[in-house]
């Protein structure tokens, strides 16, 4: 009987083509993910290496040293990295969050898909183009400051609080929501006090992968923040701050080798925050995902 005539050795010819193009495509998708740790640990290798002589308590508990003077830390920076980011989660937390509920609990179908558009195309701006917006709206007649520069950070993580915060309130199980109707609660009030709740921890996820994301860009602040702010602690957001961003730009284009070697520590710094940043929201996403799916 021929292979034609014979159905079963048809359909185990196909049997097998799938399941070599399966083991063809985990191969690729391997290789590419090793390919992806590789270039980390080299990354991570060369900032280590070339970050070593100028780490040391100095540079954290120092600040920049005076123009023509070598030296110095990368207090100032540090500071200003946190009252711009923190400054910046302040406006984008709330309004992400908010816009996350309205998106997924209240909005119709065709306003949440153009709200998910606009998410998406604003997450894809580039964010020199968001620091050039900024600048024209908020600098240009009142100058730089930390809040402009902060306002620009808060638009780079306001798509990903939104989107984050969206998947974490659909995997809320439906049953939750209509217990919390059935006894006679208003849907407000049933996100207030069962959905909110259950997704904190998704939510508290995204927040801290938008802040790891907000705490290494550049752009933004060099058309917000980036002018002289001296060589000492400032925590005015009214004006100018220092920041680590800020730090690697300039001490990377002067000819003092010192200040070439802060750049690479103040670099190796900013990779550490964002990276531990990223590791723990992915673990604390898992762990929200299995609490979820045991309320199910």
């Amino acid at each position: 009987m021929s292979a034609q005539a014979n159905p079963l050795v048809g359909h185990g010819g196909r049997a097998r083509r799938r399941k070599l193009t399966g083991q063809v495509m985990e191969a690729v998708a391997t290789s590419a993910a090793l390919l992806a740790a590789a270039v980390l640990a080299i990354v991570l290798f060369t900032l280590t290496k070339r970050a070593l002589p100028a780490l040391n308590v100095d540079l954290f508990t120092q600040n920049a040293a005076p123009f023509g003077q070598t030296g110095g830390g990368i207090k100032n920076a540090i500071v200003g990295t946190v009252i711009i980011t923190g400054i910046a989660t302040a406006i984008a937390l709330p309004a992400g969050v908010l816009l996350a509920i309205f998106n997924t609990e209240f909005a119709p179908r065709r306003l949440a898909d153009l709200i998910g558009l606009t998410l998406n195309v604003l997450s894809g701006v580039p964010t020199i183009v968001i620091g050039v917006f900024i600048f024209g709206l908020v600098v240009v007649g009142r100058g730089q400051s930390a809040y402009a520069g902060a306002l620009g950070l808060s638009i780079v993580m306001l798509p990903l609080v939104a989107r984050a915060t969206e998947e974490v309130l659909r995997l809320v199980p439906s049953h939750l929501r209509e217990g919390g109707m059935a006894l006679g609660a208003t849907r407000a009030r049933t996100v207030i006090t069962v959905i909110l709740p259950t997704a904190i921890g998704g939510i508290v996820t995204a927040t801290i992968l938008a802040v790891a994301r907000a705490a290494g860009e550049t752009a933004p602040l060099l058309f917000t923040t980036s002018i002289f702010v001296g060589t000492t602690v400032n925590t005015d957001p009214s004006q100018a701050m220092a920041s680590i961003p800020m730090v690697i730009f300039t001490s990377s284009e002067q000819p003092d080798p010192h200040a070439q070697q802060q750049a690479w520590a103040a670099a190796l710094v900013l990779v550490v925050i964002v990276l531990a940043g990223s590791i723990a929201g992915r673990l604390l996403s898992l762990r929200t995902r299995r609490q979820i799916e045991q309320v199910r």
